[in-house]
């Protein structure tokens, strides 16, 4: 964005809006809404809530925007709060509902840029909750350059199923389907699950996408410390969302802006977290987004570089056994990023929105409690390098992400199983139609083709639910839920419908993904695949009105984070 010319100092923005005779009618608008006219004098920030009762993630948000209001007043600003939208992917996951997951997240970068350049906000306070707002709030900020601080909502509580010990979430409902479908549990049970699943406000539960999300942002430095892990409904987290009001004055005091922070060291450090956490494959594709937007040059074969030197620490669902609400209860992140500092894992010198850098907010961090055992030391990871494994290939010869934890193995050879959809993978998972040593493949899911690249929760979940999840693989063009795990490769590009070789795939041929080589095969000749790309015909576009149709003619491949501005710049 385009330094403003106008007055500098703490107002470079709202001065133009607001100061001088001409500009009146523009104040004059502003008294009604709670202006008084000392606050004309004072820095405009903005609260960029995303409350909603879509969600559970983000019901509770319309508080925590109080909470910063109140700390940018009192540190000297004048707030204002607005909203933007947000979507559930639990309650949209596996209908048609679900291709507006990705788009949301551009629509909501694209709708806080406007209000806040609109109305000369000199910098800002956006609080997300849920996997795709999240991202967008930090494109927004990146884009804008504008001082701001990100505030997540919170991890939510897990739930209890009365009678038992079992931690449950979103993800244990989803498995439930799958265990119901194969006569494991009873209608009964399947609605005893789900009736207790999610207590309460906050983001899923486990180290799905919301909380790897939020733990790379404040890896990045754009969030305060401490703010990925405290419960959303706590003391804690209020107090977060207030000194982020705070924060944002202090930064146009200092003259820090969000570019200052996001840089590629800042970027690494944030891959670093996302590896040693177990993170969402999500990560890949909103760090990427996020770098764009940044002017940062980052690529996903940054996190096979990173990757190679970083292993799992984190004992976290899905794969894990804890929830988000245990890493809170032994001090979050932060001692673990203090332990990849003492290793050179992490970069000390990047700043952050506290004005200070990484290796001054970690100074005074204490360890973890003795006896834990959700975060491992170094010299006992769960897994010596990335669970996040870039793969390349005559299936994905622009890249692939995969998610292997290594409880499945690091190989996995199998006969293809191949849908035209998620829906029909789901039918034929459901109806006990997979079997051991099947490749399930579910394409024309993409960015374009979907349009909006669909998470693959269900068909994942109902796998791991029939108690598959060691004898089935699932590919697709699509993405999956940070909830998923089991042995799964997405993100293929280039994707079925831009004529990417996972259009060529019949039924039956050998497909071969082997994590340690990082390459994934179909196991046909060269020759054989020129034929069936020579009859193979582009399908024809399944929306051409609305916003879906917008987004599927601009965004950009996987590989690129799938955004839309993306041809803007070339």
């Amino acid at each position: 964005m385009k330094k403003p010319r106008g007055k500098s100092g703490l107002r470079p923005y709202s001065s133009i809006l607001l100061d001088g005779p001409g500009r009146a009618p523009s104040r004059a608008m502003l008294y009604p809404v709670g202006f008084k006219k000392e606050d004309f004098a004072k820095p405009i920030i903005g609260v960029a809530s995303t409350w909603s009762n879509v969600t559970p993630c983000n019901m509770h948000i319309d508080k925590l925007a109080l909470e910063s209001e109140a700390g940018a007043n009192a540190a000297g600003g004048k707030a204002i709060i607005f909203n933007t939208i947000t979507i559930s992917d639990g309650i949209s996951m596996g209908t048609e509902g679900m291709k507006y997951s990705l788009v949301s997240r551009e629509v909501i970068a694209d709708s806080i840029e406007t209000v806040v350049a609109c109305e000369g906000m000199d910098g800002y306070v956006a609080i997300g909750g849920c996997d795709k707002n999240m991202p967008a709030c930090l494109m927004a900020m990146a884009r804008m350059n504008r001082p701001s601080v990100f505030v997540y909502g919170g991890t939510i509580l897990p739930g209890c199923l009365t009678g038992t010990d079992r931690a449950l979430d979103i993800v244990s409902v989803f498995e439930a389907v799958g265990a119901h479908a194969n006569k494991k549990i009873s209608d009964s049970e399947l609605q005893d699950i789900e009736s207790c699943a999610i207590p309460g406000p906050g983001s899923c539960g486990g180290m799905y996408t919301a909380n790897t999300m939020a733990s790379a942002i404040e890896a990045l430095g754009m969030s305060l410390p401490n703010s990925s892990a405290q419960t959303a409904i706590s003391p804690a987290k209020k107090d977060d969302a207030r000194r982020a009001g705070a924060a944002v004055v202090n930064l146009l005091k200092l003259g820090i802006h969000p570019r200052d922070i996001m840089t590629r060291k800042a970027f690494e450090n944030a891959i670093t977290v996302v590896i040693a956490l177990g993170g969402s494959t999500n990560a890949v594709l909103h760090l990427l987004a996020m770098a764009q937007a940044a002017d940062v040059k980052l690529s996903i074969d940054d996190f096979t570089r990173i990757g190679k030197r970083v292993p799992v620490l984190a004992d976290l669902k899905p794969s894990g056994k804890y929830v988000m609400a245990a890493l809170v209860g032994i001090g979050g992140i932060l001692p673990m990023m203090r332990t990849l500092l003492a290793a050179g894992l992490i970069h000390g010198d990047c700043l952050t929105v506290t004005g200070k850098t990484v290796a001054e907010n970690l100074a005074s961090v204490k360890p973890y409690p003795a006896g834990q055992d959700i975060v491992r030391p170094l010299d006992n990871p769960i897994k010596k390098d990335s669970h996040l494994v870039i793969l390349y290939g005559n299936l994905a010869p622009e890249g692939a992400v995969a998610k292997i934890s290594g409880k499945e193995g690091l190989t996995f050879t199998g006969r293809a199983r191949v849908f035209n959809s998620e829906e029909a993978a789901m039918k034929a998972i459901l109806a006990g139609k997979i079997k051991k040593a099947d490749i399930v493949v579910i394409r024309y899911e993409g960015p374009k083709g979907g349009p909006g690249m669909r998470e693959m929760l269900g068909p994942t979940s109902a796998i791991m639910g029939q108690g598959l999840g060691k004898e089935v693989a699932l590919i697709t063009d699509g993405r999956f839920s940070g909830g998923t795990h089991g042995f799964v490769v997405g993100h293929i590009t280039p994707e079925a419908s831009q004529g990417g070789p996972l259009a060529l795939i019949e039924e039956g041929d050998t497909i071969t993904i082997d994590a340690e080589k990082r390459v994934i095969t179909l196991a046909v000749s060269a020759k054989t695949i020129a034929a069936r790309r020579k009859n193979w015909k582009a399908p024809k576009p399944r929306y051409t009105r609305g916003v879906l149709a917008k987004y599927a003619h601009l965004v950009s491949s996987a590989t690129y984070g799938a955004v839309t501005d993306h041809a803007l710049k070339l």
